[in-house]
């Protein structure tokens, strides 16, 4: 679970990370509010969010499939027989 949601929320962060270690890189101080307008954290915003849907979708794409059938899981002989991928 924490995978599904670290993944999607670090590609929306990038965006702002990347201005700030360029605002670092330009010696200037990131948590100024002036470097912060509107537009800018609207930019990013924007950028974040297509970030973040084109990872899923390309996770999405690239996922393998068709590895088998799932048996799910199952007694027999009074033995609980775990779920399986043949």
């Amino acid at each position: 679970m924490g995978r599904t949601l670290l993944e999607p929320l670090a590609l929306f962060l990038s965006p702002f990370a990347a201005y700030a270690i360029y605002l670092v890189l330009r010696a200037r101080y990131p948590l100024e509010v002036e470097h912060w307008t509107r537009g800018r954290v609207s930019i990013m915003t924007l950028l974040g969010l297509a970030a973040a849907v084109l990872g899923l979708v390309a996770v999405n794409a690239f996922a393998p499939r068709g590895r088998g059938v799932y048996v799910p899981a199952h007694v027999e002989n009074g033995v609980l027989v775990p779920g399986r991928i043949e």
